[in-house]
């Protein structure tokens, strides 16, 4: 009897272990279950949110661009003209025309400009004329390319204690820009204004040292080409780029006495370019942005907006 006792007590207990275990197992089953529900639905979020982000941006599930998408070309420029050209509703209109937008990075120097197309990150710039391009690949090793002539921004005479031309005293002081280049187009501005003679044919290589004739003795004084405005009323006339005269508030049609026009040798020289880098020369987007910028369109944004203090030259 007492054999019976212990073996039905024996077998309470394997029974008892055995719905302990099976608990046991349960729950752990569960809890894995459960561990998969909440890993499957983050990853149903995950990819909802960038199904999501593909189709604001106008994509496919599959990352094709969906119809009617218009293909962006990013370009580098300085602010003033060049990205204000380039974000006029001209230029834009006549890209979407083309199936393509404009995204405009905007530089405060001459250097990354470059530096970007180069290495890829713009599809193009707008900031430079052609001889700062020469001596930039010369000095960088680079093969960047001029693609087209936009505009030119012309030097202009400007009154200072002097109101014209033809009030100026033996004596005056005029001041020029001290650069090589500009200093050139200044004193040939010079000369078209009856002020000065210069050797025959020396051009853009021109300094003062090639001054034949000066009938008033007047005072070349050479400054740095961003302080011509600073000394304008300590001088009688000043030679001004026409940048530092449009920040300046200065307008070429209305207050220079005289400026460069655009069939002059720094015209065709200074005008300001399209760059690509090379092998790009050819590309759809560089063909479609050099349409855009050089619609009939264009032309009349620049005319109107700078009044001859930016003159297109295409």
């Amino acid at each position: 009897m007492k054999k019976m006792k212990r073996f039905a007590s024996l077998l309470l207990s394997v029974v008892l272990i055995s719905v302990l275990f099976t608990a046991c197992g349960t729950k752990k089953s569960n809890d894995t279950n459960n561990a998969g529900s909440d890993a499957t639905g983050s990853s149903e979020v995950s990819t909802s949110e960038a199904t999501t982000g593909e189709t604001t941006s106008g994509e496919t599930a599959s990352g094709d661009t969906a119809k009617g998408e218009l293909t962006e070309i990013v370009v580098g420029a300085t602010v003033e003209p060049h990205a204000t050209i380039l974000n006029s509703d001209a230029v834009k209109n006549a890209l979407a025309e083309q199936g393509y937008s404009i995204k405009v990075v905007e530089y405060s120097d001459y250097i990354q400009p470059n530096v970007a197309t180069e290495d890829g990150s713009l599809d193009a710039n707008f900031f430079q004329h052609v001889p700062y391009l020469d001596d930039y690949n010369k000095k960088n090793g680079t093969n960047l390319k001029a693609v087209a002539n936009i505009h030119f921004e012309p030097l202009g005479i400007y009154p200072g204690k002097a109101a014209s031309i033809d009030a100026v005293a033996d004596g005056a002081q005029i001041a020029v820009p001290n650069d090589t280049s500009n200093e050139a187009r200044a004193l040939l501005l010079l000369e078209k204004a009856g002020l000065i003679k210069l050797k025959e044919n020396i051009g853009l290589d021109a300094t003062i040292n090639d001054i034949v004739e000066n009938p008033k003795k007047l005072d070349i004084v050479e400054i740095e080409a961003a302080q011509t405005v600073k000394v304008l009323q300590d001088v009688d006339l000043a030679v001004i780029n026409g940048n530092f005269a449009l920040s300046n508030g200065l307008s070429a049609s209305e207050d220079a006495l005289l400026v460069e026009d655009s069939a002059s040798d720094a015209a065709a020289t200074y005008a300001n370019v399209i760059v690509v880098k090379e092998g790009n020369e050819e590309s759809d987007k560089t063909k479609a942005l050099i349409k855009a910028v050089t619609s009939e369109e264009s032309k009349n944004f620049i005319n109107e907006q700078w009044k001859g203090a930016v003159i297109p030259v295409f």
